[in-house]
């Protein structure tokens, strides 16, 4: 269960990440070719499928915070299996130094997650463990800012050399 003292951070949270995820959408539609599409770029997806995760996950981990005498443990022990699973299978498929310290805090965040999920199922009561849940909540947005920032920047990288490639007659035919 949840305290009502929680109540304002989980509705600010699930706020916060709905309106987020919008924004990714939005970032999405302008450029979706260089994001989604067939010829996207690797590292733009990437960016994207991350900061989707992370912000998706802040969401329903808020709403089901939010429902009255609901355990959280188990919504928030499964969200973060996803979690999990979706971070393994991005970053595992990418090797490189760059992206090891997202992949750690993404894992360490996911993991403890999971954690407090399971800690939540067999300890309903527990205000430490709600305490906990919402600084991993934190971890998560940061990550997921951090992400949708790095992929504002590729973007914007890729449609500024595309530009230049096409003022100086180098564009390549797709």
């Amino acid at each position: 269960m949840v305290p009502n003292n929680y109540a304002s951070f989980f509705q600010t949270a699930s706020q916060a990440a709905g309106a987020l995820v919008g924004l990714l959408f939005v970032v999405v539609a302008l450029s979706p070719g260089q994001i989604v599409g067939p010829r996207a770029d690797s590292v733009a997806r990437g960016l994207a499928v991350s900061s989707f995760n992370g912000l998706v996950n802040a969401f329903f981990v808020s709403l089901l915070a939010l429902i009255p005498g609901h355990n959280l443990g188990v919504g928030a022990a499964i969200v973060a299996v996803f979690g999990l699973y979706h971070t393994l299978r991005l970053h595992l498929g990418r090797p490189g130094a760059r992206h090891l310290v997202i992949f750690a805090a993404s894992l360490l965040a996911y993991g403890f997650e999971l954690y407090l999920g399971i800690a939540f199922k067999l300890h309903p009561h527990d205000a430490g463990l709600v305490n906990d849940l919402t600084f991993v909540l934190i971890g998560l947005f940061a990550v997921a800012i951090s992400r949708a920032w790095q992929l504002m920047q590729s973007t914007a990288v890729a449609t500024d050399e595309t530009r230049a490639a096409g003022e100086s007659g180098e564009a390549t035919e797709h």
